[in-house]
């Protein structure tokens, strides 16, 4: 069975995790003066059928250390 040997992620990638954290922080607590700042990602987000929940704060929060993860263990990400 092969080892595993994680990289160091990209500064892109981190970059992606850290807005996907803290978009998901900001939805999934909902803080109100942040939640307001958001209003034009929701225009991006609602043809999608995503709205501004907390459901959506919570899969931003999932998706930000997946991509943290992938980005560790798969060279090039």
């Amino acid at each position: 069975m092969p080892a595993l040997h994680p990289n160091a992620p990209r500064l892109v990638t981190v970059a992606l995790s850290v807005a996907l954290v803290v978009l998901g922080v900001v939805l999934a607590l909902p803080v109100q003066g942040a939640v307001d700042l958001l209003a034009p990602l929701k225009d991006v987000l609602t043809p999608f059928g995503l709205g501004l929940t907390r459901e959506t704060g919570y899969l931003s929060l999932l998706a930000g250390n997946a991509v943290l993860v992938a980005g560790c263990l798969l060279p090039g990400l």
